[in-house]
């Protein structure tokens, strides 16, 4: 996975969060338990993906590669 893909899933997990937030201060118990499942998982895939990037990336590389993906989700929005 690229720094992209974290970005992605962090951006991700953090939506998810604030749905399950919203979804507990509304008694939708079942809704908001579904928000935090899935930005688990999406949480968990950005730490897959960093993991794996400090292993193979320098410094370096990591602030290029790091500034592209989140400029690249910055565009896409």
């Amino acid at each position: 996975m690229s720094l992209e893909e974290a970005a992605r899933q962090l951006k991700m997990a953090g939506h998810d969060a604030q749905v399950a937030f919203d979804c507990v201060g509304l008694g939708d118990l079942e809704r908001a338990q579904e928000h935090a499942l899935t930005l688990r998982a999406a949480a968990d895939a950005a730490e897959v993906a960093l993991s794996q990037a400090l292993k193979d990336m320098s410094p370096e590389e990591a602030q290029t590669e790091g500034e592209r993906a989140v400029t690249a989700l910055a565009e896409d929005a």
